[in-house]
């Protein structure tokens, strides 16, 4: 009679593996871990094979995760069951992951399965009231690596939550962006194209820069920042370092690509003969159309100056939409104040005067007094005691409530500059009719 045996995992064996896996889904047992990851831990972690003859008649894949393992595949084909295969494969397994030092290893089955001989007979103890969730995180290992060349970073998820105010704008870009990007394929169902690059312009302020960075929190991409400037040292030129880097970021799976002021390298053209920046925006000219032929991907450009634009850059089919982000209304004012002072004070502050009080301010505007108020109030407590200056707790009475006043915060709104003058605004909302496409 030939007798089966184990050994180490080989590249060879894939289909085997497959072929398993496939058992597995005969007999309506729902794996749980997906083929892709199996498949990955077979070639990057630990993986053995039984085998009779040449053929694969079962499998065990485990991951090692500091001082914990993981069993992340363990199958045999249905007529060599109930044979110790099971048993054996997981004795080899963990003989493999010993050298990382673990000190547990767990195994999650799916609630179909009923073969559960072979954990218990190498000493898995089966827990109760267990519940297993589950979150897919969009960003591969693989893609670490050049996103850390270019730049990016993975943002906070919570980056949409804390924009503050700002409503309109907000479900605008969740309607116009978000949703057919997040959800691409029902947009397919109903015929609409996933938006490929979008122009956010306003007044300096207005939180441009921050709605980008809450569109890649929102979709969970990466969010990679191209700054022309630094781009202009490199060696290539900046036509070239541009080209380059935007074939870099075609080697990412997803990704939400920023340019902010992107008039210094898109401005009108104009001379003769054509001038250097000339070619850089005929370049951008160029990347964006292929940039667009790439799904998973959205490219961010911002300015405060949209009348400077080249007319060529903003036509259709370049940009899907040419977004403004003005000043925040009554609502989102109220949010932003709400967000900035201090929970211990916020209900002896009068915020509908603030709100009042600071009409034409933008978010930066809104934010730089509320901190100018704390800092104030700061220092009038510390120091305002004759002049000794002791900055420690003995300065406040029993029961003296600490933090900014009203008073705090007037002061500080009329000391504040703010950004976006009248006639800027005035401007602002004549291009909304020009110029923008929502």
């Amino acid at each position: 009679m030939t007798h089966w045996r184990i050994r180490d995992f080989h590249s060879t064996d894939l289909d085997g593996i497959l072929h398993l896996w496939e058992s597995l889904k005969a007999t309506n047992v729902e794996p749980v871990y997906a083929l892709s990851e199996v498949m990955a831990s077979c070639e990057k972690d630990h993986a053995v094979v039984a085998v009779m003859g040449d053929q694969v008649v079962g499998a065990a894949v485990g991951r090692a995760a500091h001082d914990q393992g993981w069993i992340v595949f363990l199958a045999t084909l249905p007529e060599y069951r109930n044979r110790g295969i099971g048993t054996s494969l997981l004795a080899a397994v963990e003989n493999r992951m010993a050298p990382h030092g673990l000190n547990k290893l767990s195994a999650l089955m799916p609630e179909s399965e009923t073969r559960m001989d072979a954990f218990l007979d190498r000493g898995f103890v089966l827990k109760k009231n267990l519940r297993y969730f589950e979150r897919t995180i969009p960003i591969q290992r693989q893609e670490l690596e050049p996103l850390g060349l270019l730049g990016g970073r993975i943002l906070a998820r919570d980056l949409w939550e804390n924009v503050a105010g700002m409503r309109r704008e907000k479900e605008l870009l969740e309607r116009r962006l978000v949703l057919p990007l997040a959800e691409s394929d029902l947009a397919d169902e109903y015929g609409v194209v996933p938006p490929r690059a979008v122009v956010l312009f306003g007044p300096p302020g207005t939180g441009k820069t921050t709605f980008a960075k809450a569109i890649a929190s929102r979709l969970e991409w990466p969010f990679v920042e191209v700054f022309p400037s630094r781009l202009a040292s490199d060696p290539k030129g900046l036509a070239g370092a541009l080209r380059e880097t935007f074939l870099e970021i075609a080697e990412l799976e997803h990704a939400v690509v920023f340019i902010d002021e992107v008039e210094e390298i898109a401005s009108q053209r104009a001379g003769d003969p054509p001038s250097p920046l000339q070619g850089v925006t005929n370049e951008l000219l160029k990347i964006i159309p292929a940039f667009r032929e790439q799904p998973g991907r959205l490219l961010v450009c911002a300015t405060n100056f949209i009348r400077a634009l080249d007319s060529a850059f903003l036509r259709h089919g370049r940009f899907d939409y040419v977004i403004p982000i003005g000043l925040p209304d009554r609502e989102a004012r109220e949010a932003m104040w709400r967000r900035f002072i201090p929970e211990a004070v916020v209900g002896d502050v009068d915020i509908a005067l603030l709100v009042e009080r600071t009409e034409g301010f933008s978010p930066a505007d809104i934010e730089f007094a509320a901190r100018s108020a704390s800092q104030r109030a700061l220092e009038k407590a510390v120091y305002d005691d004759g002049g000794t200056g002791h900055a420690d707790a003995g300065i406040f009475g029993a029961g003296e409530r600490r933090g900014p006043s009203t008073q705090d915060y007037l002061d500080a709104v009329g000391d504040t500059r703010t950004t976006v003058s009248e006639d800027v605004y005035r401007e602002f909302l004549d291009d909304i009719d020009v110029l923008g496409r929502v």
